[in-house]
């Protein structure tokens, strides 16, 4: 017989009784959700909860579907939602306890939060105008001293009248025109929206003046502004290549020492166009109206400054002067060469301070061939030179928190550099030491017999003696020195660079065999400019490392461990 078949299972996985013993109660207004946006008090939800459990009564069955159509009568559901947004029945429930004792217990809470927002309002006042709140409180306003060298910032909607601009001006207008996003592009192209610079009009008048006496002025030229906002040897290294662009660019090269905190130019160095005429030969600068600060090829004449040189040494200047082809420290050759030249030709010392100068080198020649009676007359006379910066700059390298490189780490890479150097020699070194800290430099002569080591402040020369430095290097009090001071200060690290470095060194002078320095210090960077590229850095291979078997200049802040190790100036 066929067997029957048997009923399908109708709930094996839920375990629900069967749908037709039980019904949905959806949460629509009328379900306890629903009720609880009717704003029904504790005691009426309460009242409600008790009667909900029977879900299966007539009143609490659903009356309206859940989806009513908007054409129905019943369309918007009742209840809460149904009351628009005019409602106001509950207004009075918001502010029912808001009695006068509740009002003045809250009364402290208002007055200190009005009180602290009115002391906030005065802090930012005091802080971005002063002079407003000493107005208003009654107290005389004196307005603090600006020292030399660290103009105010102006007004960015200041109509400029007198010139030259500060070089703080200048940075805030070269801001304003580089702003938005970078261009692309060869350094010299010409800029998307022409030519950017001021009407010239040329001299070009019949002053039946004498002869020899300046009538027109310059065509085109590259002026550097000396400022005072950052230290001797940071100008000079960005000075340096402005002037090469000028050589490059057949330009007349100019500097405008007007604002310096330093004296003037020709206090410490020879006149730039003496040393470096340019094509304009017998004719007058330009008038200082006619500077043009932003980085354009097409513009006859260029004003740089510390503040504006990022807009000229930056990316682009980077990619146009930069070897693309070679690696590392390599890439760096031409701007080097650059660096060089300029300081042999255009920035030299000035007679005063070439006197100086030769008068410290024969002192040390002088003091090396007492130490060293024996040597062979074919021998030269080294010496090794440190350059110990403390004052405001410390080291780049983490490894020293914050702290300056303690003493025994120049001591022991100077010995280290003379063993490696001189591996077989008999001869005695001598140390030059240049620092503007006199503890450090005091610190650092106790490692060594007092006649193996040599400063200004150790010279037998009054001259050079009065040169020392007196107290550490601080950029920010350095302007607030009295002028002779500060020029006596200079011409100080003039000499100090000179030795240091062997810079500006005639045929037959002694020059360092190597110097240790720090990374930190511009004098540092510039020191191996002196050196020469070879001497400085060894056989830098192709991959540019440098050679650290034959290097002379030492660099015990980062040791070599970022690339490239030496940069050509420092930007801010």
């Amino acid at each position: 017989m066929p067997r029957s078949r048997p009923q399908p299972l109708t709930n094996t996985a839920l375990g629900r009784p069967n749908s037709t013993e039980y019904t949905l109660t959806p949460r629509t207004p009328h379900s306890r959700s629903g009720r609880a946006e009717e704003g029904l008090t504790e005691i009426e939800l309460q009242a409600i909860r008790e009667t909900d459990d029977d879900y299966r009564s007539v009143g609490e069955q659903q009356a309206e579907p859940l989806l009513a159509s908007s054409a129905s009568d019943s369309f918007p559901p009742s209840g809460f939602r149904n009351q628009g947004d005019d409602y106001t029945g509950a207004k009075h429930k918001a502010w029912s306890g808001l009695t006068p004792s509740v009002m003045l217990s809250r009364l402290p809470l208002v007055l200190g939060s009005m009180v602290a927002f009115l002391l906030l309002v005065l802090t930012v006042v005091s802080y971005q105008k002063p002079d407003v709140l000493e107005k208003y409180v009654g107290s005389k306003v004196t307005p603090s001293p600006t020292p030399v060298g660290t103009p105010s910032k102006p007004d960015e909607d200041l109509n400029y009248t007198t010139f030259p601009l500060l070089p703080s001006q200048y940075a805030i207008e070269c801001g304003k025109l580089n702003s938005g996003y970078m261009a692309h592009g060869d350094y010299w192209e010409p800029h998307d929206m022409g030519t950017l610079d001021v009407v010239h009009h040329d001299d070009m008048t019949n002053y039946h003046l004498p002869e020899g006496e300046m009538t027109t002025v310059c065509k085109s030229t590259i002026t550097y502004m000396l400022g005072g906002d950052v230290g001797l040897l940071a100008d000079l290294a960005l000075m340096a290549q402005a002037a090469a662009l000028a050589r490059e660019r057949n330009r007349t090269f100019l500097v405008d020492d007007t604002y310096w905190n330093r004296g003037k130019w020709t206090d410490h160095f020879q006149d730039v166009r003496s040393r470096q005429p340019g094509p304009d030969l017998g004719v007058e600068p330009l008038p200082q109206k006619n500077w043009w600060l932003a980085p354009d090829s097409l513009g006859k004449h260029w004003v740089i400054n510390s503040g504006t040189a990022k807009y000229h040494f930056g990316h682009a200047f980077s990619n146009h002067y930069e070897d693309p082809y070679s690696h590392q420290l390599n890439r760096f050759i031409p701007i080097y060469d650059y660096a060089l030249k300029s300081f042999t030709e255009t920035i030299r010392p000035n007679s005063q301070n070439a006197r100086l100068i030769r008068s410290a080198r024969t002192e040390l020649a002088n003091i090396m061939a007492k130490l060293n009676p024996d040597r062979n007359e074919s021998e030269d006379l080294p010496y090794i030179a440190t350059h110990i910066r403390y004052g405001d700059r410390k080291p780049i390298s983490f490894n020293y928190h914050g702290a300056y490189i303690p003493i025994p780490e120049y001591v022991r890479a100077v010995q280290d550099t003379w063993a490696r150097l001189r591996q077989n020699s008999t001869l005695k070194p001598v140390t030059y030491v240049a620092s503007d800290s006199p503890t450090a430099l005091s610190e650092f002569m106790l490692s060594f017999f007092a006649n193996e080591t040599f400063s200004l402040s150790q010279s037998g020369d009054p001259n050079l003696r009065a040169l020392a430095s007196k107290e550490e290097y601080f950029q920010h009090n350095f302007s607030m020195l009295d002028d002779q001071t500060r020029i006596t200060a200079t011409r100080g690290m003039v000499i100090d660079f000179a030795l240091m470095s062997g810079m500006w060194a005639w045929d037959g002078e002694i020059i360092p065999d190597a110097i240790v320095c720090a990374m930190g210090a511009n004098a540092c960077k510039m020191a191996a400019v002196g050196l020469g590229w070879e001497r400085a850095f060894g056989k830098v291979d192709k991959m540019g490392n440098i050679d650290n078997e034959n290097k002379r200049w030492v660099e015990i802040d980062q040791k070599g461990h970022i690339v490239p190790v030496w940069r050509p100036f420092e930007l801010f």
